[in-house]
């Protein structure tokens, strides 16, 4: 495994990230806690979780997962333990049982810790922005958080460009760290956020985190799956119709690399400025065991030139791009 910087930070963490949204909703406990092992076994040590993780029925669950695995496996220290804020909690929708307002993010936080059967979580997500609420009482409850020791970094999700600098703006005025990462969509066939939240996250410092990295699965060598008769829900076929052309040039090419297309996916991200890791979300320990070549893999300058023919990004100079 491979390591580097939680951008600005001093935190070393793997260059995969271990996600566990399956893990319950999809993937046993039991399958779940060897998919954890495996994964710290092979030096994932940065575990990404959220507080509405679970399904709809079932939110904190996939928290429980893993906070039961901390108690079996005895190994809570290795591992960089990231979860997130924001998500409605009750199932009624009580008001302040969701977003960020300093109430619902000191019991978000209590009942994470509480879940994860941890005394510290080292990375606070902010899962969305609320715009509701000002950035002077967000920080607040974040260096609160900071100084009883319930929290050691703080993180974003889906924020904008304008939301990482209006965020760490307001946290250099209070002499806070701010964010030092932004988890945002980001694969081959989705590069809006190469306009802004990338210039962005590498000016302050973020490191940035992609989720979804195989589209949902359509890098993940799609077409031959369908074509070995394997089935996919209605609107992956959907998907797959609209762009097969592009799909049958993307798989081909993987094939000259003489590569998994999926490995190929998370590899490029690997070779982007300013990405820490993206997440993987294994179902299987077969699909871990895959995803673990993706760091070995070394693009070459006209293998990276190929993939942006395939999938053009949004084009031009960013952050001007837009007006140029």
């Amino acid at each position: 495994m491979k390591y580097t910087h939680l951008g600005r930070s001093g935190l070393l963490v793997s260059r995969l990230v271990l996600g566990t949204m399956n893990f319950g909703p999809h993937t046993s406990e039991e399958d779940a806690h060897a998919i954890m092992d495996r994964a710290l076994d092979a030096g994932i040590n940065f575990f990404d979780t959220a507080n509405v993780y679970g399904g709809l029925e079932h939110r904190g669950h996939t928290e429980e997962i893993v906070g039961r695995w901390f108690t079996k496996a005895g190994r809570r220290d290795e591992v960089v333990l990231a979860t997130k804020v924001y998500g409605p909690m009750s199932p009624d929708d009580k008001p302040n049982y969701s977003k960020l307002s300093a109430v619902n993010v000191r019991r978000a936080v209590i009942e994470s810790l509480r879940r994860l059967q941890t005394d510290r979580i080292d990375l606070y997500q902010m899962h969305h922005v609320d715009r509701a609420t000002p950035w002077t009482e967000i920080w607040q409850s974040m260096d609160r958080l900071v100084t009883a020791g319930d929290i050691i970094y703080t993180g974003s999700s889906n924020f904008a460009g304008w939301h990482i600098a209006a965020a760490n703006e307001a946290a250099a005025a209070r002499n806070s760290l701010g964010l030092v990462s932004e988890q945002s969509l980001y694969h081959l066939d989705a590069r809006t956020i190469e306009l802004e939240v990338l210039p962005a996250a590498r000016h302050y410092g973020l490191g940035v985190i992609p989720w979804s990295p195989l589209g949902g699965g359509l890098l993940g060598g799609v077409l031959k799956k369908l074509d070995s008769g394997r089935r996919a829900e209605e609107r992956v076929l959907k998907r797959v119709e609209e762009k097969r052309a592009q799909l049958e040039e993307w798989e081909s090419f993987c094939d000259e690399l003489g590569e998994a297309p999926g490995d190929v996916a998370l590899a490029w991200l690997l070779h982007q400025d300013g990405v820490t890791g993206p997440i993987i979300g294994p179902r299987t320990m077969e699909q871990l065991e895959s995803a673990l070549r993706a760091v070995e893999i070394e693009l070459d300058e006209a293998a990276l030139n190929r993939l942006d023919e395939i999938f053009p990004g949004p084009g031009g100079p960013a952050p001007e791009a837009y007006a140029w």
